[in-house]
């Protein structure tokens, strides 16, 4: 059979395998009867001996062959590439400046429209300090240029993607930031993950799902009853120590939530709304006080799904519901080391998915959560 399409690493959690492709840098989840005829269908010499294997089973051969050669070449092609091709630092750009604070290293971000400038600025904001004549440590450059938006690190192309896409420099750009934060280098981090970090100064929780399930409002009363902020939205995941690293971005909140934090969060009604995208709506950001350390070790993984009406359940769920949330949007690095250390992470991680509607009994059900990852 055509090896070359076979996955390159696969991990086994409890009845679905994971499968990484290099050629495309594709996890895949399937469960285990699936896993079983793959497997033997790629161990064949040839389709005849793969035929000869089932026919005892009395199954549609024709129909499955043509099942397993789609899904093969589905997985190893790239569904999203950001541009491979550099492009020329355009000094023109520069027609709005801001400088940030964080610790000790000042950093200067420019940008080329108030469009670009409201999809990266606002979650930094708190960070902003007066413009300077200081030499910033690092300089970070925004523009949109024949549809696509485009990162510089220095007056360095970093990368470029359609714009429509905007979350991949979004995660780009996060990994450039923490390098420059931690002094570390692209290939020192193993992805960034959508999805928010929460902490209880011990350990930390990842809680991801899609837009409107309550993460965010979630992550928010959290922050509001003693946990801490790690990330959001851009989890980043170091390779050395499996850890994941504060992100200094502030905590995103739509519209839908503004009534219920209001009399949660203090000086709510003083944090300005950004809007930058339609689909978006209004949004606030919320800046909390960070935590005591950079770096949390991330013991599970929450599905968080809002319900009005519904009681607060949290229950152990399938590595499949978790990873089809969280892939599509993540970065995750191509590296081949990476990737065997993103699965073998996956398997010191507990997966949970959770509903709720009532603000109270999901905050005792988290603080019970972080008691028992101890």
């Amino acid at each position: 059979m055509n090896n070359s399409l076979s996955p390159t690493y696969k991990r086994m959690f409890g009845d679905f395998c994971v499968l990484w492709y290099q050629s495309s840098n594709t996890y895949s989840i399937v469960d285990y009867s699936f896993n079983t005829i793959l497997e033997l269908y790629l161990q064949s010499e040839n389709i005849e001996d793969f035929a000869s294997y089932l026919q005892s089973e009395n199954l549609d051969i024709k129909s499955i062959i043509e099942t397993i050669n789609n899904y093969l070449k589905s997985c190893n092609t790239v569904s999203f590439s950001a541009s491979k091709t550099s492009i020329d630092f355009n000094n023109t750009k520069r027609n709005f400046k801001r400088f940030y604070k964080i610790n000790k290293l000042m950093i200067q971000i420019n940008y080329d429209s108030e469009l670009v400038l409201k999809t990266i600025h606002p979650s930094l904001s708190h960070l902003e300090i007066k413009e300077t004549n200081d030499i910033p440590n690092t300089v970070f450059d925004f523009f949109l240029q024949d549809g696509e938006l485009h990162l510089f690190k220095n007056k360095k192309w970093v990368i470029s993607s359609p714009k429509r896409a905007y979350h991949i420099i979004q995660g780009k750009f996060a990994i450039q930031l923490l390098c420059s934060i931690y002094d570390l280098e692209e290939a020192d981090w193993i992805g960034t993950f959508h999805g928010s970090t929460i902490t209880d100064n011990d350990s930390s929780v990842l809680f991801v799902g899609e837009s409107g399930k309550g993460k965010s409002t979630l992550c928010a009363l959290l922050c509001a009853s003693g946990f801490n902020l790690v990330a959001d939205d851009v989890s980043p995941l170091r390779s050395q120590d499996k850890c994941i690293y504060v992100n200094p971005s502030a905590l995103s909140i739509k519209e839908g939530s503004f009534e219920v934090l209001k009399t949660i969060v203090p000086n709510f009604d003083d944090v300005p709304i950004t809007e930058f995208n339609k689909s978006k709506g209004k949004i606030k950001y919320l800046a909390f006080t960070p935590p005591q350390e950079d770096r949390y070790p991330c013991k599970a993984i929450v599905s968080v799904n809002y319900t009005k009406g519904s009681d607060t359940i949290l229950e152990k769920t399938s590595i499949k519901e978790v990873l089809e949330i969280i892939i599509p949007e993540s970065w995750i690095s191509h590296n081949t080391v990476h990737a065997k250390q993103f699965l073998h992470w996956l398997e010191n991680v507990e997966f949970y998915k959770l509903h709720y509607s009532d603000n109270q009994s999901v905050i005792k059900e988290i603080s019970s959560l972080f008691k028992s990852l101890k």
